[in-house]
């Protein structure tokens, strides 16, 4: 039974206050390793591009950029997705929707939002979504 009151109960506006401020510091720092990956002064999520470091011409250099590049594409696709989860998350909040399953349009449960702030569904719809794919 207690679940159940869990999972109707809204989040308060203290605790979307307080995840609101944790989101915009998260992505202020994202935006910051945007910028040490890609080399860049100004940045917007769909305009960044991981820079290809230079160390030398000596065949261990030049695989070891390669290295280095792969693995700044892949975390810059990250960074990425997760500054447009953010900004997903800002806008609902804004819109007076955060908190609010996408699916179901049913309160998700506190824990969940307090765990994960950037979820738009509640637990119920994403295991089900899961197990569909």
């Amino acid at each position: 039974m207690k679940e159940q009151t869990e999972n109707t109960t809204m989040i308060s506006a203290e605790e979307i206050t307080k995840i609101e401020k944790a989101l915009m510091a998260q992505k202020k720092q994202i935006m910051e390793d945007l910028k040490d990956i890609s080399g860049e002064d100004s940045h917007e999520a769909d305009n960044i591009g991981a820079k290809f470091p230079e160390y030398g011409d000596k065949p261990d250099e030049n695989a070891q950029e390669i290295s280095d590049y792969t693995t700044n594409l892949a975390t810059e696709k990250v960074l990425e997705s997760t500054i447009k989860d953010i900004d997903s998350t800002l806008s609902r909040i804004q819109k007076g929707v955060y908190g609010v399953c996408k699916y179901c349009g049913k309160p998700i449960a506190p824990k969940r939002l307090i765990a994960r702030p950037t979820a738009s569904s509640c637990v119920e719809c994403k295991t089900e979504l899961q197990e569909n794919e």
